[in-house]
């Protein structure tokens, strides 16, 4: 099969701007890029409406149960988006897809064979975050390939460091990717990908560990700044051991250690705000019940400032 970076579209703004994404993300590992648009059948509720008429309601009846879409504008999404993307960003192969069925089911089939599927976020105002909808929690949390949630109006300057004068500018460097670790599972799907990322990006990796007292430490006990502090060198020591092997496997990697006393998702939202990319796991099961994507990672996709790639591991 052939590998792709395979991204969502629908014509909204946050899928555009994961297009974009995506695009730049194809060059960046010499890859084609697929856009893939999923007409879904026509809603329940719609079908069942006296507003539409015989006519319509049968119309649309057939054609969903053959699976076959509207004819008008059905191709304009994807290959719009497809010649605007090959117009700037010359040289880049870009194939279009376009599917039948619900995006939460058939995007993560349509990415099986990418190395990654990348998909869109609307941003709220002000500081609340972004929404990550049921299609793209769904998706996260059942893909078998590595998920990015771009929000937006996300642009290519928003990656890269300040100009001279305090602009960001996509001709100075990435700014860095930074990976949330669990130095109890650290699992390594998880840190390849973001190392790789760093490397593609020829930036540094900075790699952030939130720790907490154990819940006997924790609870009932006066404050003892020399156990706080042997805590925290325990959790610098395993932080260093974890990246160790990794350090000598991409020595053209800068690696900068963190570790934190705290929550791990306040953290890794702080430290997106001057990254350029956030890399957190996702524990893969296999009962289709359920979110499965966990805690932090659901924060963080809902709050970090920049693009966040979900991997899921063993």
């Amino acid at each position: 099969m052939l590998r792709t970076v395979t991204a969502g579209l629908d014509g909204s703004p946050e899928s555009r701007a994961a297009a974009e994404w995506a695009a730049r993300e194809s060059a960046l590992r010499s890859l084609p890029l697929k856009l893939v648009h999923v007409w879904e059948p026509v809603p329940e509720p719609m079908a069942q409406a006296p507003l539409l008429g015989a006519e319509t309601q049968q119309h649309w009846t057939e054609r969903s149960e053959m699976g076959v879409p509207p004819a008008e504008g059905w191709g304009s999404i994807p290959r719009e988006a497809a010649e605007g993307i090959a117009l700037r960003h010359p040289g880049l192969e870009v194939i279009t897809e376009q599917l039948y069925g619900h995006p939460a089911d058939v995007l993560p089939e349509a990415a099986k064979d990418a190395d990654l599927l990348v998909l869109g976020s609307r941003g709220l105002s002000g500081p609340g975050g972004f929404i990550v909808g049921s299609v793209g929690l769904s998706v996260v949390a059942h893909a078998e390939r590595p998920v990015v949630l771009v929000r937006a109006l996300q642009q290519a300057a928003d990656e890269h460091e300040p100009d001279p004068v305090g602009i960001p500018s996509a001709a100075t460097p990435f700014r860095p990717v930074v990976l949330g670790l669990d130095t109890a599972h650290p699992d390594e799907t998880l840190i390849a990908f973001a190392f790789d990322a760093a490397l593609r990006r020829e930036t540094a990796l900075r790699v952030v560990h939130a720790w907490n007292p154990p819940p006997y430490y924790a609870y009932g006990t006066p404050a003892n700044p020399a156990l706080h502090e042997a805590l925290a060198l325990s959790a610098a020591e395993d932080l260093a051991k974890a990246l160790s092997p990794w350090r000598t496997r991409f020595p053209g990697v800068e690696t900068v250690e963190v570790t934190r006393y705290g929550s791990p998702s306040v953290h890794l939202v702080d430290a997106s705000r001057e990254a350029s990319l956030v890399v957190v796991g996702r524990r893969a099961r296999r009962n289709p019940v359920g979110s499965h994507i966990g805690h932090v990672t659901h924060a963080v996709l809902h709050h970090a400032t920049v693009p966040v790639a979900v991997v899921p591991h063993d």
